[in-house]
């Protein structure tokens, strides 16, 4: 039997932060922007809500019907689509949603705005792609194939449009597992400073 999927919308908010904050308690990278078992179940979950409303204003959210998963997707635009002007300077007002998600979460932490710079930095430019920004699957739902039913869906129709995808991997299993759904590393790893490893993945849309 399949797995039942559907957009999620602003009456899911809480259900997407706390999945997401339950899913990633334990991962490597979470433990770097939170240190410490206590803090970062007291606050992890205010980074989650931040993600969870940008991707709800600018992407997309798939939920499994059940509640039990959810993918975090963006649409990121080629080059091509957003020219810029030679002699156009940035607005001075313009938006700095790194120090923003900072101040919203943590002001005094610095690594929730380090995160978001380290990760904007290597983000690769050029062709037009899905951003797969974060998928989290329950603890106790984990191994039920959830995580590879979400991310196929969207794969799929990056096919069909031949729409190249992309996301880092926060941990070595993830990374298994993305590499068997056709994602392959950039040669590019982002090592966090006194902190774990992410492996930017790129992965081409598969002819049929």
């Amino acid at each position: 039997m399949g797995v039942a999927i559907r957009t999620a919308g602003e009456d899911d908010r809480d259900t997407v932060v706390r999945l997401l904050d339950e899913a990633f308690q334990d991962d490597p990278v979470s433990g770097w922007v939170f240190p410490g078992e206590e803090y970062r179940r007291r606050t992890h979950h205010r980074l989650m809500g931040a993600f969870t409303d940008i991707v709800l204003a600018d992407g997309w959210i798939d939920l499994t019907e059940d509640g039990a998963a959810c993918a975090l997707w963006l649409s990121v635009p080629g080059e091509e689509d957003t020219p810029e002007e030679p002699d156009e300077e940035p607005a001075e007002d313009a938006e700095d949603v790194p120090a923003q998600v900072r101040e919203a979460v943590d002001p005094d932490n610095e690594r929730v705005e380090s995160i978001a710079r380290l990760t904007e930095d290597i983000h690769p430019s050029g062709p037009a792609h899905a951003y797969l920004w974060m998928i989290g699957v329950a603890p106790e739902r984990q191994g039920e194939g959830l995580g590879t039913a979400l991310i196929a869906s969207v794969l799929d129709r990056c096919d069909r449009d031949g729409l190249p995808a992309y996301l880092e991997a926060s941990s070595e299993r993830s990374k298994g597992l993305y590499e068997r759904l056709g994602f392959a590393c950039t040669g590019r790893v982002l090592h966090l400073p006194d902190g774990p490893r992410m492996w930017p993945m790129w992965r081409e849309p598969r002819r049929s």
